[in-house]
């Protein structure tokens, strides 16, 4: 086979996953499928204040399996948290990870997978292919709609002393069944939703215009800006129905299905130094970042993107390509803005002499090898300066 049909060859990855409401309740059930005995559950304390943690722990209890519970994850996992939690798995003699929260607690419960299998630091793993051992079986409950670690072969870490959040790609990390349950996405507040929700349209968006799509990651990356566009202005308007928050946890792991195989790109890359200097929220640093690296990549892809305006629901019909950038960029903004995302960079506290330290880090992230678009530092220095 030749180097030109090589590189039109693509792989998906995708692990057991059971969607619908009270899929949560089946945890104790795989767990024992799996062989588990004795379980780590990890979780937050805003995932157990809304009763999701000790329901599954009851859950897993009820299946004769012992539970050794880890709570100290915070919005952004630490490579300090990775390290706690994987000395308390070992220690517990536990041989299964359940992880019971957002992309942070999965993420976190990822590393203590891999540490526990592989020892030495989290930090020893950043980059593509980097784990050499499997870790323990893995089962991911999500309760936000839009991080989609619960499908991915991500794994999103914070370097503590550099201050800057680090990728972690390998199959190694996808979890082994996720049981994808739209009922607990019904405690998250109206923001919260939104920064998920931008974070599952920034997974799709990116997927969709990535070095690396394929025609089976275009439909779910298309599906899911078609939900989250429908759905997610309604959503946060009335967290409590149950039909609108399935339609966004179902974009949620459509996006993760996408993004999972096709990569991501600079909004990704950006976002994961911005996060990690400023210690905000993930969903959040996409939706500020997304409309201009959209504009800086249009003219790279443009047939990609005006798709993309189509499944947003813009009508782009008689249009040019400067019109219709014009129409979906603004399409964006109003979503965004609607739910409740506004002002930017500067209103979250970062200065102008940030700008070259955080372009400094996201050069270096490897989402960028997806970018359809290849930025150069000084490109990122003023993509954030337009976000400010």
């Amino acid at each position: 086979m030749n180097e030109a049909m090589l590189g039109e060859i693509r792989k998906f990855v995708a692990p057991e996953f059971i969607f619908g409401a009270d899929a949560r309740l089946l945890a104790g059930r795989y767990a024992r499928k799996l062989g588990g005995q004795q379980i780590l559950l990890i979780s937050d304390p805003g995932v157990l204040a809304a009763g999701w943690t000790e329901e599954v722990a009851t859950g897993l209890e009820r299946e004769g399996l012992t539970v050794t519970q880890f709570l100290g994850v915070p919005p952004n996992p630490r490579d300090t948290e990775v390290m706690e939690g994987a000395a308390l798995f070992r220690d517990a003699g536990c041989n299964l990870i359940v992880a019971v929260g957002g992309g942070s607690v999965m993420d976190c419960a990822k590393g203590v997978g891999i540490v526990a299998a592989n020892r030495g630091s989290i930090l020893d793993f950043e980059g593509v292919d980097q784990v050499p051992a499997p870790m323990a079986p893995l089962i991911c409950i999500p309760t936000t709609g839009g991080t989609s670690a619960d499908v991915s072969q991500f794994a999103i870490i914070t370097h503590t002393q550099e201050r800057v959040k680090i990728a972690i790609i390998s199959k190694a990390v996808v979890p082994d069944v996720a049981l994808i349950d739209p009922r607990t996405l019904l405690t998250m507040d109206a923001y919260l939703t939104a920064c998920t929700g931008m974070d599952a349209m920034v997974h799709a968006i990116e997927a969709f215009v990535s070095n690396a799509h394929s025609p089976i990651t275009d439909l779910h990356a298309l599906e899911a800006i078609r939900l989250v566009s429908t759905h997610l202005r309604a959503s946060t308007a009335a967290p409590a129905d149950l039909e609108l928050r399935t339609q966004i946890m179902l974009a949620s792991l459509q996006a993760g299905l996408a993004f999972s195989n096709a990569s991501l790109g600079s909004v990704h890359a950006m976002a994961h130094s911005l996060g990690g200097y400023m210690d905000l929220a993930h969903g959040e640093c996409n939706a500020l970042l997304l409309p201009h690296v959209m504009d800086f990549n249009f003219t790279t892809a443009p047939e990609r993107y005006r798709r993309i305006g189509e499944a947003l629901g813009c009508d782009l019909r008689g249009l040019n390509e400067r019109e219709g950038r014009s129409r979906i960029l603004r399409h964006v903004l109003d979503l965004r803005r609607d739910c409740g995302i506004d002002e930017g960079l500067a209103a979250r506290g970062v200065r102008l002499d940030d700008l070259p330290r955080l372009a400094g880090k996201a050069i270096l992230d490897p989402c960028n090898a997806t970018n359809p678009r290849p930025p150069s530092r000084d490109d990122l220095r003023a993509l954030y300066a337009e976000a400010m």
